[in-house]
């Protein structure tokens, strides 16, 4: 309402762009709005500038115009889909954003440099009111909120780990845990992202959230290479009362949580050096297994030992990093991008306005603007989504009932208003509403596009304007422009989460038979960061798409360890003498062909 009223007040041609813009970027916690708003100014300024480069080079050719714009959306789409941050938003409003500007001055190109500013005054207005408010009238910091799902992603990881050396086969709540681990890293990887922008004490620990992300991510691999050799030692008998005591006792400390002694750790690592074996050419499978096991154990001491120190680091709000026991090479946080379904979208998005827009141009249908607009918009908002197609047809509803919403608005109460006060008290019962259940998780897919909808076709100005035949217009529009995407989408862009958790498995077993066929070391961290980002894209799809799921998931952590293990033989192939250098190399050859023809089979 604060946008509202100084929109009205200073006379911005617009005013209803303000609201609309003020709901968009609210969110639940201060941080994500901050980011939000901040990246959605970015973004609206660069969709502003594309509009006034490509409207006046191509006022005498709409057709020309409406093509350009339409690749330049999809364009922008190809990078959002690219980029799984917060900072994403910016290309997504870069291309709905030059949507929403340039198809309604198709026909007006004159008016360009007015729109633009106007525009650009108005969601400039929205942002800043909104983060205002936000900040300053009851916040909810984000820290306290990232805290809480570190907490559980590391009582997660501890649950799996003490799970693991027990001994035992995994039972249900080992499993579910260790599914957790990997499911939840691209939760809080993209909470974390919003940390900078946080008003809490933890604004500025955004270097040791990153680390402890990566030590956790380390784990995994770790605790999956541990379980195997406990599994074969107990197998052959190997598991002496000396290792079930080492084993106990790590678990005893892991399971202390926050309240663990630090200083254990070292008393740990002595203990696992005592059990030490001694290894040349005539020791047997128990002993090579054992010698296995206790390099994993002291690297699990060392990573839990860098968790611990890190939260409690993180708790007290400090930005010095603690004494970290594990050697880790520094790395940015590494995502996996696919370039192919960012261009798949890309060009489907692309196609959809295109048709749309043909639509409009060659039937002359004056308000075939807003059915391209809001294609782009559907598409922007799905555009990373595997089947984007069911959330479309969420939208098409929400903007059914936001149309309803106005139609009563626009037709039974706002004739009978008068004054800004009076229209306050008037919207107050369903933005209230509306406005709180789009910050609960449960509701905000529905009612935030009813929200922003609502607002936006309402169509507020300094006096009232309403007639029917527009408003009949703009919802024959809606309903047009955002049913004819999803079938469009449907039609050419839609896949299933099967299939696209397939390619990624895929594409993790590409990149180990490229680092085994190297004949250099890849960076360790980089490599393990990638291929644990992929497996928690893959372990949400596979839960809900196909059977053996879980076996998928142990399948693909088994084949991080295998790069794993391949980076550090290529490390110490150096010190290797000729003879056993060439068997270690001919070794990696194979298994680099092995995993190519894996990949093939996956793809088949």
């Amino acid at each position: 309402m604060l946008a509202l009223w100084i929109a009205l007040r200073v006379g911005l041609d617009r005013p209803y762009w303000a609201m609309a813009t003020a709901y968009i970027v609210a969110q639940p916690l201060t941080g994500a709005m901050r980011s939000k708003a901040a990246y959605r100014f970015y973004g609206t300024v660069l969709g502003a500038v594309a509009v006034l480069v490509f409207v006046p080079n191509l006022v005498n050719a709409p057709v020309l115009l409406v093509a350009a714009l339409s690749a330049w959306v999809g364009g922008c789409i190809y990078f959002a889909v690219l980029d799984r941050t917060p900072r994403s938003y910016v290309f997504l409003l870069a291309g709905y954003g030059v949507a929403l500007i340039g198809f309604p001055i198709v026909d007006a190109p004159g008016t360009a440099w007015d729109v633009v500013l106007a525009r650009v005054e108005e969601i400039t207005l929205g942002i800043a009111c909104a983060t205002v408010i936000g900040s300053t009238v009851f916040p909810v910091p984000l820290g306290p909120a990232l805290t809480g799902r570190l907490d559980g992603w590391i009582r997660n990881a501890a649950d799996w780990t003490t799970g693991v050396l027990s001994g035992g086969p995994e039972d249900a709540t080992t499993a579910a845990a260790r599914r957790a681990v990997a499911g939840d890293a691209v939760e809080i990887g993209m909470l974390a992202t919003h940390l900078a922008y946080d008003t809490s004490n933890l604004q500025t620990a955004t270097v040791p959230v990153a680390i402890l992300q990566q030590r956790v991510l380390l784990l995994m691999p770790v605790v999956s290479g541990a379980a195997e050799r406990i599994r074969l030692l107990r197998e052959i008998g190997g598991v002496t009362p000396r290792l079930r005591a080492v084993l106990d006792r790590m678990a005893a400390w892991i399971q202390a949580g926050r309240a663990a002694d630090l200083s254990e750790a070292a008393d740990l690592r002595a203990d696992i050096d005592a059990l030490e074996p001694e290894i040349d050419a005539t020791a047997d499978w128990r002993v090579v297994v054992l010698a296995g096991l206790l390099v994993r154990l002291r690297e699990l001491t060392d990573l839990v030992h860098d968790i611990m120190a890190l939260r409690r680091q993180i708790a007290a709000g400090q930005p010095r990093l603690a004494e970290l026991a594990f050697e880790a090479e520094a790395v940015r946080t590494l995502r996996h991008r696919d370039h192919v379904m960012a261009l798949h979208s890309a060009l489907a998005t692309a196609l959809a306005i295109g048709v749309i827009s043909a639509f409009w141009i060659g039937s002359a249908w004056p308000e075939g603007a807003g059915a391209a607009s809001l294609a782009a918009v559907a598409c922007a908002f799905f555009a990373a989504q595997d089947d984007p197609v069911p959330n479309m047809i969420g939208f098409l509803i929400a903007a059914l009932i936001a149309l309803a919403i106005d139609a009563v608005y626009l037709f039974a109460v706002l004739p009978r208003t008068d004054g800004f006060e009076m229209l306050v008290l008037a919207f107050a019962p369903v933005f209230l509403v509306l406005g709180a259940l789009t910050s609960m998780p449960s509701t905000a897919r529905l009612c935030g596009p009813i929200s922003f909808i609502a607002a936006t076709q309402l169509a507020l100005s300094s006096s009232y304007s309403a007639d029917f035949a527009s408003y009949a217009n703009g919802t024959a529009a809606s309903i047009i422009g955002l049913g004819a995407t999803a079938i469009i989408i449907g039609i050419v862009r839609s896949v299933s989460a099967e299939w696209t958790a397939w390619r990624l498995l895929r594409r993790n077993r590409i990149d180990i038979a490229n680092i085994a066929a190297n004949r250099s070391p890849a960076k360790l961290m980089a490599f393990v960061a990638l291929m644990l980002d992929r497996l928690s894209l893959v372990v949400p799809r596979l839960a809900v798409s196909a059977e053996g799921a879980d076996g998928a998931a142990v399948s693909a952590l088994a084949d991080v360890r295998v790069g794993v293990n391949i980076i550090n033989l290529q490390r110490d192939a150096a010190t290797l003498p000729e003879h056993p250098r060439r068997g270690l190399r001919t070794m990696l050859d194979a298994i680099a062909t092995h995993y190519r023809r894996r990949s093939l089979d996956e793809a088949d």
